[in-house]
C-alpha cells in the first residue's frame, strides 16, 4: 500500500527560463553546465602538466561534438533502430532535431533520445582525431578528460531528473519520486518510484571527487607520479561509472519494450564491454607502474 505524503512529488517546471520566446530547458542547461565545468577542469590539467593551451582550446569542440553525435546515433541504433532506419522520415529525424507530421510539415523537437553508451564511444573516436592532429599521446588526452567526465555525467543525469525521465521501478522507500508522466504510470495510476536519475546523478559525482582525490595525492611529489598517460584514470572512469550503471539498471525501468524480455537489458549489455577495457587500463597501469 502506498502512502501519498510519504513520497516526493515531482512536477518541475521542464524550462529554466525563457529568453522571449525561446525557452531553455533544464535538461539542455545541465548538459551545458556539465561541458563547461569539465572544459574548465581539463584546462586546470593541462596547466598543471605544462601543456600548451594552444592544443587545449581544439578539445572542447572535439569533444563536444564527438559526444553530441554519438550520443544520438546510439540512441537511434542501439535502442530503436527500426524506427530511425526503417524510413527516410526516421533517418532525417535522426539527425535533425525535429518531429515530421503526419501532414508532412515538421517543429522543432530537439534530440529526445541519447544514449550515455554512444556518447562515450564518440567522445573516444574524437578524442582519437584530436591527438593525432594536435601531436599529444593519446592516453594522456584520455586521462585529463576522464578526471573530469564522470561531473558532466552527474549534470546530464540530474537533466534527466527534470525531464522526469530514464526512472526507476516501483517502490515504497520514503524518498521514492511521484513523477507526472504517461511512462511512470501503472493502469492509469501514478505510482512512487526509485529516482534513478538522482541515484547515477550522485554515484557519478562520488566517482569524481574520487578521482579528483587519486590525481591529487598523486602528484603532490610530482607530475610524473601522478601516472597521467598510462590510462590509469581512463581505467577507472570506465570501470566506476558503467559497473554501477549496470547495477542501477536492476531498478530502472526499460526504456524501449523489447527489454522486457531480455534477462540483461541493452544498457547492461553495453556496459559489460567498458567495464572490462576499463579495467585492462587500471590493471595495466598499475602493473607498469610496478616495473
Amino acid at each position: 500500500m502506498y502512502y501519498i505524503l510519504a513520497f516526493i512529488d515531482w512536477q518541475p517546471h521542464i524550462e529554466a527560463f525563457q529568453i522571449g520566446s525561446f525557452g531553455v530547458r533544464w535538461y539542455a542547461l545541465l548538459w551545458a553546465i556539465g561541458l563547461i565545468a569539465a572544459y574548465f577542469i581539463v584546462r586546470k590539467l593541462y596547466i598543471h602538466q605544462g601543456i600548451s593551451l594552444d592544443k587545449f582550446d581544439p578539445l572542447f569542440l572535439y569533444c563536444f561534438l564527438g559526444i553530441l553525435i554519438g550520443a544520438r546515433l546510439g540512441h537511434c541504433l542501439f535502442y530503436e533502430p527500426d524506427y530511425y532506419l526503417g524510413s527516410i522520415q526516421g533517418v532525417i529525424e535522426m539527425f535533425l532535431p525535429v518531429k515530421i507530421l503526419p501532414d508532412g510539415s515538421w517543429k522543432y523537437h530537439g534530440y529526445a533520445g541519447l544514449a550515455s553508451h554512444g556518447g562515450a564511444i564518440g567522445c573516444f573516436l574524437a578524442m582519437l582525431i584530436y591527438s593525432k592532429r594536435n601531436y599529444i599521446r593519446f592516453m594522456t588526452v584520455l586521462d585529463n578528460v576522464c578526471i573530469a567526465t564522470p561531473l558532466t555525467a552527474c549534470c546530464i543525469r540530474l537533466g534527466n531528473l527534470m525531464n522526469s525521465e530514464i526512472i526507476g521501478r516501483p517502490t515504497d522507500v520514503p524518498w521514492a519520486f511521484l513523477f507526472h508522466t504517461n511512462d511512470a504510470m501503472v493502469n492509469g495510476a501514478i505510482v512512487p518510484r526509485h529516482p534513478a536519475q538522482l541515484y547515477e546523478a550522485l554515484a557519478y559525482l562520488l566517482i569524481f571527487v574520487l578521482l579528483v582525490t587519486v590525481y591529487w595525492l598523486r602528484s603532490r611529489e610530482s607530475i610524473q607520479n601522478a601516472k597521467v598517460g598510462t590510462g590509469l584514470y581512463f581505467g577507472m572512469c570506465l570501470t566506476l561509472i558503467f559497473a554501477f550503471r549496470f547495477f542501477i539498471e536492476f531498478i530502472k525501468k526499460e526504456q524501449v519494450d523489447f527489454e522486457k524480455e531480455m534477462m540483461l537489458d541493452m544498457g547492461q549489455l553495453l556496459s559489460i564491454p567498458f567495464i572490462l577495457v576499463g579495467l585492462y587500463f587500471v590493471i595495466r597501469s598499475i602493473k607498469t607502474s610496478k616495473s
